[in-house]
């Protein structure tokens, strides 16, 4: 055969990239059915349905785990992601502030509060802060603790982030405020505040997310029977039913506020880089 023929032979061609991917992703699906089959298949789902899904428990619930164990962990939510936020706005103020002891007092907060279980400040708040203030209160009574406990938790983060908006910032925002008359506090609060927020809108709605899910931790305060959130309350009646109905429908209502929550999340990403393009 010449060189010639050899030339002339056609070549082989392998699968493109495009095929090589649909392979890979058909080959993906096909494990996750299987997978999905298999544990179909070898699950007991008549002890599940005995432990987890008993509707006759599930009714006794209603309504008092919406209106009661729901309600409280909404409240719990939003009086911790107020306080945190505050808090978090004064720390990250305090971190880019051109004060040495401010800077220093801010690092030292969120490396501690970012580094502490949230378990543990929730026992702080409860035990530690009576012990070393005999004869106080916290104003709001259990409300009160969990609204510090869970804006000490959350003030660590939001700080971060809302620092992080400030310098996203484009730094020719502050000159132009400054040009025209502003001070550097009415620049920051008139001028880079409001477009730092529109930045960090979508990891701070992602933090109430994690405050939601955080504040099941009360329990750890010792709560009432009308102060009880939805762990403590899907805790307790499966304690009393010896069955874990009250756990899963706990669940599911968590879901039914994390879920829509994390779809805002997802919009607001979304709408964020649509802008930026």
């Amino acid at each position: 055969m010449t060189d010639t023929d050899v030339r002339l032979q056609p070549k082989k061609k392998g699968l493109t990239r495009r095929q090589r991917r649909r392979l890979s992703r058909g080959a993906q699906y096909a494990v996750f059915v299987a997978a999905v089959i298999a544990f179909a298949a070898t699950a007991d789902w008549g002890r599940l349905q005995n432990q987890f899904a008993q509707a006759d428990i599930a009714k006794q619930m209603f309504p008092d785990v919406i209106t009661l164990a729901l309600k409280n962990t909404v409240l719990y939510t939003l009086s911790g992601f107020v306080v945190g936020l505050v808090l978090g706005m004064v720390i990250a103020l305090m971190r880019l502030s051109s004060v040495g002891p401010y800077r220093w007092v801010a690092s030292v907060y969120i490396e501690i509060f970012r580094g502490l279980p949230a378990l543990l400040i929730f026992i702080f708040v409860g035990v530690a802060v009576p012990l070393a203030f005999p004869g106080t209160e916290i104003p709001g009574g259990t409300y009160g603790k969990v609204a510090l406990a869970l804006g000490l938790v959350s003030a660590a983060y939001m700080a971060e982030t809302i620092r992080a908006g400030i310098q996203a910032v484009p730094k020719g925002q502050m000159e132009a405020a400054r040009s025209l008359g502003f001070s550097p506090a009415r620049a920051m609060v008139s001028i880079i505040l409001p477009q730092a927020f529109r930045i960090i809108l979508p990891p701070l709605t992602n933090e109430l997310v994690l405050l939601f899910k955080d504040s099941s931790l009360v329990l750890f305060l010792g709560v009432t029977l009308e102060e009880r959130e939805l762990s403590k309350y899907g805790r307790d009646l499966a304690s009393t039913t010896a069955n874990s109905t009250p756990i899963l429908v706990a669940g599911l209502c968590y879901l039914l506020v994390t879920i829509p929550l994390s779809f805002v999340v997802r919009r607001m990403e979304s709408k964020s880089q649509e802008a930026i393009r």
